[in-house]
């Protein structure tokens, strides 16, 4: 039924018409006039700290729905710590440099970047980084978001960028940081290395190539044949770099012969490999221990150069050859091989992704523009044994910002060792003791530390807190000393780190500072940046000072999924390398925005919508339910009939406590009454919310929002509307203070005053908007409210379970009602009058004058024979013959009765109403 059409509220009474995207904006006018972030804290000055510390965003562009969900599900949290007896800040944080950042200023200034110094680049860096934080600010307190926005951590403030250089100078010192040359994920587009966080994974297409590698020392079995060893790979582009052949000690080899040559291949892949060179007759003609081909050598196919045979236990038989090609400067598994059999760390590729001088044929070229010459080459000198074009498509690494293919390429780097100071071992003990939720959030991240390799930390570009390192340019060794990044440390946070490009090197350095390997005093300085994921890496100890609400450990950490390689991690490791603890006593995670059908929401496929469309046209409070109501422990949908559907549940939400405020719109507070004097009905609804409210208060502390969503639209949609409002609808015929009414108005104001109170970090607008009808005395804002304390008693449990009976009688009464209706013998349900016999039900006794009311029919007629009565539930003794009342209909009850003319005044109406009017 539809509540807003029966009722004529007083235009003082709560509005059904929402209008939110203009309403929504007076409230947060509102916010900011009584500054009512500043008056939550202040409330609970002397509360016990809750520190949720807020993970930075990206300073690059403007608000998507991650940024919603994400900030969203802090400010639920934040608003209900505060009201529940918590101190909780929410200081928000902004990530500010890095190379996003940097190809977003180049784009702007093209060809002007080339006139403009390092200081001056960094300048525009630093105001486009700004005025993206000013615009990001504005989005996300239009979310209806509580938070020092005054006073935000960004990572490019000069005290920040101190902080960062002092954390560096404090791992330098535990020696964990070394430079080495390394393979690393190598962005060829945007020039830098990277780290394992900054990589994602999706579909590529590569070559499928096996070439043969004819083996220089002689077997004495084969002694008078041609033999190769036999590789398979899907990166031609790494031959040029191929040092080695690696195969496992515990495998068995075989020989295989066609064309007059002998093929050195795993016995378990004999099958595979003759299917792939279509040569599937060709026979096994020896077999070998691996053992046997210690200390050989085999001939690369192009270049005139010797690969050697090794072996490696990560050789296995699920794919290739069981012999693997090894390029120890291209592959993390084939430098730890080199470092064993010492190969050089060769790495032949240029910055730009280029083939250096090095390589014969193709230097200069692009390494995946040669990779379908390389095949060709081989193909036409006889070393590749299937046919050209052959491709594989498998999961390959790209860029996390250009999204383009990357290559594994040996370059010198700075690296935070996982092993050398025990770094390992230790973050994985402190994720022991940190609470994950959800739990799978334990099965992504300890592999990550279990299996990571060291952290490479260095970037080669600009826009970053520099690595506080020098070189000698006489011998090359590379200068690291805490004591010297202290000091530059204290310079940073004064001047910020456009001081590294403008002073000379002595402002730096201590006087007549020399070499410490071969004495000299010319020097430089290094040109490496940090990387971002270590300037979020330590805004633990940049935010969390130790102060009353920012102490330190944190007790949550609440970001995306991607975190778990990112920040999650990255934290981790500095806390724990500094201060030996995690910054964190519990991690929360959520999942990735998907589209309707799962797929990741992209503009070019068109099914993503900005944020500020969705605010602008619904207002943001259905994207706080749609952020509430979505299970965030997997990845989240969200599409134009998604918000629909949280719109049609805000309307109900809405409608169902405008009903509430009708009911009670005459209603003073100060009449209160004791829950025992109220009727059967009234305190069944109380304690129906008070086993609500109880649920929902533990799911708030456990952080199942979108449970308590579900379970306020339930109370709101079904116990009340459909049940308790349906019920009392005639108190308003009642004489505005019969007692039955005024307490029913109790009730009513009760709970809908603590409804609103505990739904308000979710629909946080509609709910301020609402407390401010609420009759009687009330704080400036809901958010200076306390959670009501609940509990349920044993009388208020004893009442559910009573009603819950009455309940199946009541819905058995409403089905027969529906026929009725259907079939056009009634209207309204008031047109009808139920028989009823029953047995052993008291709590029908007990409500027997009440129950016209609680079935909605203008009469009850109890019989003591259930002969042509239907039977209304399987379980209960209880009959029923619903069928159209006789009489007439009040025109002001509207049920059917005999109707009089009581006097002059009082005209047409039933008892019931002459009873009221006379009044």
């Amino acid at each position: 039924m539809d509540f807003g059409k029966t009722l004529n509220l007083p235009k003082t009474a709560f509005p059904m018409k929402a209008n939110l995207p203009v309403k929504e904006v007076q409230l947060l006018k509102k916010w900011e006039e009584i500054d009512i972030y500043k008056k939550i804290t202040e409330k609970n000055k002397d509360k016990t700290p809750f520190v949720m510390h807020d993970g930075p965003p990206y300073a690059n562009g403007r608000l998507h729905d991650g940024h919603v969900l994400n900030k969203i599900l802090k400010d639920i949290t934040v608003k209900y710590k505060n009201m529940s007896g918590f101190l909780t800040f929410f200081r928000p944080g902004w990530d500010c440099h890095g190379l996003p950042i940097e190809l977003k200023v180049q784009e702007k200034l093209k060809k002007k970047k080339k006139h403009l110094n390092e200081v001056d680049f960094l300048k525009e860096c630093r105001n486009f980084a700004k005025n993206t934080v000013e615009i990001q600010k504005e989005e996300f307190k239009r979310l209806g978001v509580f938070a020092d926005w005054d006073k935000p951590y960004l990572t490019m403030n000069k005290d920040y960028e101190g902080a960062i250089a002092h954390q560096f100078a404090e791992i330098a010192k535990s020696g964990a940081i070394f430079k080495s040359k390394k393979p690393v994920y190598w962005c060829h587009s945007c020039e830098t290395a990277l780290a394992e966080a900054e990589v994602e994974y999706a579909e590529h297409k590569s070559p499928s190539i096996f070439v043969k590698f004819p083996l220089i020392d002689t077997i004495k079995e084969l002694e008078n044949e041609k033999v190769n060893m036999v590789i398979w790979t899907t990166t031609p582009w790494t031959l040029p770099a191929n040092l080695g052949i690696a195969l496992n000690p515990s495998l068995e080899y075989v020989a295989v012969k066609y064309n007059n040559e002998i093929f050195i291949i795993a016995e378990a892949r004999r099958e595979f490999f003759l299917e792939a060179v279509n040569q599937k007759d060709a026979k096994i003609v020896a077999k070998f221990d691996a053992k046997t081909f210690e200390g050989m050598n085999a001939q690369h196919p192009f270049i005139d150069r010797k690969s050697k045979i090794v072996y490696a236990d990560y050789v296995t038989t699920d794919a290739g050859t069981g012999c693997v090609h090894t390029a120890p400067g291209h592959g993390q598994d084939d430098y730890i091989t080199g470092l064993k059999n010492g190969l050089e760390v060769y790495a032949p590729v240029d910055n730009k992704g280029r083939f250096t001088e090095d390589v014969p044929f193709w230097a200069k070229e692009h390494v995946f523009k040669a990779n379908p010459k390389i095949v060709q080459h081989l193909y036409e000198t006889g070393y590749l044994l299937n046919k050209p074009g052959e491709e594989i498509t498998h999961s390959y690494p790209h860029c996390w910002r250009c999204h383009k293919p990357l290559i594994f390429r040996g370059t010198e780097q700075w690296f935070v060792s996982m092993d050398k100071t025990n770094l390992r071992d230790k973050c994985l003990t402190e994720l022991e003791k940190t609470e994950l939720i959800p739990q799978w959030g334990r099965k992504r991240i300890v592999p990550m530390i279990e299996n990571g390799p060291d952290w490479c930390i260095s970037r080669q570009r600009l826009w970053g807190v520099p690595i506080t390192s020098f070189e000698c340019e006489e011998c090359g060794e590379k200068i690291l000393d805490s004591e010297i990044s202290h000091k530059v440390a204290d310079i940073f946070a004064k001047e910020g780190i456009e001081a590294w490009h403008t002073h000379d090197i002595s402002k730096f350095l201590p006087k007549d500072y020399k070499c410490p390997k071969c004495g000299s005093t010319h020097l430089k300085k290094g040109k490496d940046i940090l990387d971002v994921w270590f300037d979020s890496g330590v805004s633990w100890a940049a935010v969390l000072n130790g102060e009353k609400g920012f102490e330190y450990p944190a007790d949550l950490y609440l970001e995306g999924s991607d975190q778990h390689r990112g920040w999650f991690q990255s934290s981790l490791k500095l806390s724990v390398l500094i201060n030996g603890k995690a910054p964190y006593k519990s991690v929360l995670t959520h999942g990735f925005v998907v589209d309707g059908k799962g797929e990741k929401l992209s503009k070019s496929k068109g099914n993503f919508t900005p944020p500020d469309k969705r605010i602008n046209q619904l207002g943001a409070e259905i994207l706080r339910l749609w952020v509430s109501g979505e299970d965030y422990r997997d990845d989240i949908r969200v599409s134009d009939e998604i918000i629909k559907s949280f719109t049609i549940a805000y309307r109900k939400i809405r409608n169902t406590i405008r009903f509430m405020f009708g009911f009670i719109n005459d209603f003073n507070p100060e009449n209160s009454y004791k829950i025992s004097d109220l009727s059967s009905i009234d305190r069944w609804a109380i304690a129906k919310w008070k086993e609500t409210a109880k649920s929902i208060i533990e799911k708030y502390e456990t952080y199942e929002y979108h449970k308590i969503y579900h379970k306020l639209l339930d109370f709101l949609t079904v116990d009340m509307s459909a049940s308790f409002l349906d019920v009392i609808k005639d108190r308003y015929v009642m004489h505005k203070d019969d007692e039955k009414r005024r307490k029913t108005q109790f009730a009513v104001y009760s709970i809908l005053k603590e409804l609103l109170i505990i739904g308000a970090p979710i629909f946080s607008f509609t709910a301020e908007e609402a407390y401010s009808y609420l009759p009687g005395e009330k704080k400036e804002s809901i958010f200076l409210e306390n959670m009501p304390q609940i509990e349920l008693s044993q009388e208020d449990k004893t009442i559910l379970e009573k009603w819950e009976t009455l309940f199946v009688v009541r819905t058995g009464i409403q089905k027969k009602l529906e026929e009725l209706r259907a079939n056009k013998t009634i209207g309204l349900s008031l047109d009808a009058k139920v028989k009823i016999y029953w047995e052993n039900l008291p709590i029908l006794d007990e409500e027997f004058e009440n129950l016209e009311s609680i079935f909605i029919v203008s009469k009850i007629e109890k019989t003591d024979n259930k002969e042509g009565l239907i039977k209304l539930d399987e379980e209960l003794n209880v009959f029923a013959k619903v069928e159209k009342a006789v009489g007439e209909k009040c025109p002001r009850c509207w049920k059917i009765r005999e109707l009089k003319d009581w006097n002059e005044e009082i005209k047409g109406v039933c008892e019931s109403c002459y009873k009221v009017l006379s009044k």
